[in-house]
């Protein structure tokens, strides 16, 4: 059966079709390493994982990139405020994150290319669109000059001046137009750099992402994938300079964008204090039920995050391995899982997750009923397909008995408590969120703050 997949670019679903059947490319934005990631970080990785399990059932060779973004203001400031070298920063976190991917049972990409380790062809992409006139030395900036590539905003569907006014860029005096970007930018010398024809300094965001692409994909790829808050202007850039820099060639043949998350109808921030940390939400619940949380809207759509909504992923999961523990000793037919098909067709339907899950669940009724290995050995290959169902029931029965951190739950009161004390209610309450995010409830009374947790 044919995979059909949305293409940003040109609005509607499209047959896939690979430059080469024999490799298909693919390529993930990453993280920026200066913290840990939180739960809306994840969606991306989680349900373009499934794309990928999907692509090596139909193609032979599938190479898949996610890169780590290991330079940028944000890690030089993290770095500075604990006076160490930014790579103890990235190199905490970039770990931290591959383990909280994988506790999301989310695979390793094939490629995972580290920004540092690519300054060269950063450099040498910034030197062809120098050439080729499409990017201009300023005070010791480099940058791309956007009305050089006319066109410049079609990912996004709108003008380049409207796409400007609408969003945060940097206005500087050294650019030619506010909406040109740095892609080579001067370091101080308590900020990191490297060498360039340009002098000391470090490569603008953008810039970094079409070079390690082109170092390890080719100069045109098959789809590019992110969170749909990088349509502009990241992806946008990306466009612009990779086509520049490589002749007018395609750079990416499909452009797939995942929604963003809500948390209880709000947008998550930091400034509302509902920013939930995969690394903590992995301790606290089923790691299995938050990647099947995460694939439970379509991937294009937002999807609003919550203890109900997690609660109904883990009655979801209880009843599919209650199926299960009640086949323990029914033997499978053959030790290769099949497929379902109605569970495939759903995913090739533009990675249609939701109908998938809801194939899964009729799967989960048919081997209740029958009892027989091949409903059996359905249910797990479909679950399979999405990364469910991969451990043993008892195990997943069995999981109530790990501990809640402690610890981290009485620094988040602390933190509380210091919070009321300076009269900042709205921190307080939005810590009191987080704890409830986390499955802990709280009750304050003359003796002091009381909690509990819902596995207790």
């Amino acid at each position: 059966m044919s995979i059909s997949l949305y293409n940003s670019l040109t609005r509607r679903n499209e047959p896939f079709a690979p430059l080469d059947p024999d490799r298909v490319t693919m390529y993930l934005c990453g993280p920026t390493v200066y913290n840990y990631v939180h739960i809306g970080n994840a969606r991306g990785p989680v349900v373009f994982d499934v794309l990928v399990r999907l692509l090596r059932r139909h193609y032979p060779h599938v190479l898949y990139a996610r890169n780590i973004t290991d330079v940028d203001d944000k890690i030089n400031t993290a770095a500075q405020q604990q006076d160490v070298p930014i790579g103890t920063i990235t190199g905490r976190f970039a770990q931290a994150y591959r383990e909280d991917m994988a506790g999301l049972g989310v695979a390793p990409p094939d490629i995972e290319p580290l920004a540092t380790t690519h300054i060269v062809p950063i450099i040498t992409m910034i030197e062809r669109l120098l050439d080729s006139g499409h990017a201009y030395v300023a005070e010791d900036h480099v940058l791309f000059e956007v009305s050089s590539f006319p066109a410049y905003g079609r990912l996004s569907g709108r003008d380049p001046d409207e796409l400007i006014a609408g969003s945060r860029v940097e206005v500087a005096p050294y650019k030619r137009s506010p909406g040109d970007f740095v892609l080579w930018k001067p370091s101080t010398p308590e900020l990191p750099g490297w060498n360039s024809p340009w002098g000391r300094g470090r490569p603008g965001w953008h810039i970094e992402c079409s070079a390690m692409s082109a170092a390890h994909l080719g100069d045109t790829i098959d789809i590019h994938a992110g969170g749909v808050d990088l349509l502009f202007p990241h992806h946008e850039n990306e466009i612009a300079q990779s086509t520049c820099a490589h002749g007018g060639k395609v750079f990416a043949r499909w452009w797939m964008h995942n929604g963003m998350l809500t948390f209880d109808g709000r947008k998550m921030s930091k400034s509302l204090g509902n920013v939930l940390l995969v690394h903590e939400l992995l301790r606290l619940h089923p790691p299995e039920a938050l990647r099947l949380r995460l694939m439970s809207g379509h991937y294009r759509q937002p999807l609003d995050w919550s203890d109900a909504a997690i609660q109904q992923a883990v009655s979801t999961l209880d009843g599919w391995y209650r199926v299960l523990r009640d086949l323990a000793d029914i033997p499978l037919p053959t030790a290769e899982l099949p497929v379902p098909q109605r569970v495939e067709a759903a995913l090739c339907d533009d990675l249609n997750t939701p109908q998938a899950l809801a194939e899964l669940s009729v799967l989960a009724d048919a081997a209740r009923q029958s009892g027989t290995a091949e409903a059996k050995a359905a249910l797990l290959g479909g679950g399979a397909l999405l990364g469910l169902l991969q451990q043993d029931a008892e195990a997943w029965f069995k999981r109530g008995e790990s501990p809640v951190d402690a610890a981290h739950v009485e620094d988040l009161l602390q933190q509380r408590q210091a919070a009321r004390a300076a009269r900042d209610f709205a921190r307080a309450d939005a810590i009191r969120d987080e704890l409830s995010a986390l499955g802990i409830t709280i009750e304050d009374s003359a003796q002091g703050t009381r909690w509990s947790s819902v596995k207790a």
